[in-house]
C-alpha cells in the first residue's frame, strides 16, 4: 500500500503560480513513476505530467513548456505552476504507480480571470 498526500493548492489570480507537493509513504520502494492528473468540474481526470524514477518527465500539451514536475519519484514529487489560467482550474491529483495506481486525496486550484 501506497498513502500520498498532496499539499499547496489554493486560490490564485491569472498569471499567478503555486507549486504542489506530494509525499508518498508506505510501500514506495516499488514506485514506478510518480505524478499529477487533474479533474475540472464535469469533466474527466486526466494527465498533467508524470515523472519516472530515472528522471523521465512528460506532458500533457496543455502545460507542456508552462509546467515543471519534479522529485524523485520515489517518495516525493512536485509541480511548479506558473502562469496559471483559470482553465487550469481543477482538482489536482498526485498518482503514484506499483503496479496499480494509488492516488491522493486531491487538492483544489482555482484561477480567477
Amino acid at each position: 500500500q501506497v498513502q500520498l498526500v498532496e499539499a499547496g493548492g489554493g486560490l490564485v489570480e491569472a498569471c499567478g503560480s503555486l507549486r504542489l507537493s506530494c509525499a508518498a509513504s508506505g510501500s514506495t520502494s516499488g514506485i514506478d513513476y510518480m505524478g499529477w492528473y487533474s479533474q475540472a468540474p464535469g469533466k474527466q481526470r486526466e494527465q498533467v505530467a508524470t515523472i519516472s524514477r530515472r528522471g523521465i518527465t512528460n506532458y500533457a500539451d496543455s502545460v507542456k513548456g508552462r509546467f515543471t514536475i519534479s522529485g524523485n519519484a520515489k517518495n516525493s514529487v512536485y509541480l511548479q505552476m506558473p502562469s496559471l489560467k483559470p482553465e487550469d482550474t481543477a482538482i489536482y491529483y498526485c498518482i503514484a504507480w506499483v503496479i496499480k495506481a494509488y492516488w491522493g486525496q486531491g487538492t483544489q486550484v482555482t484561477v480567477s480571470s
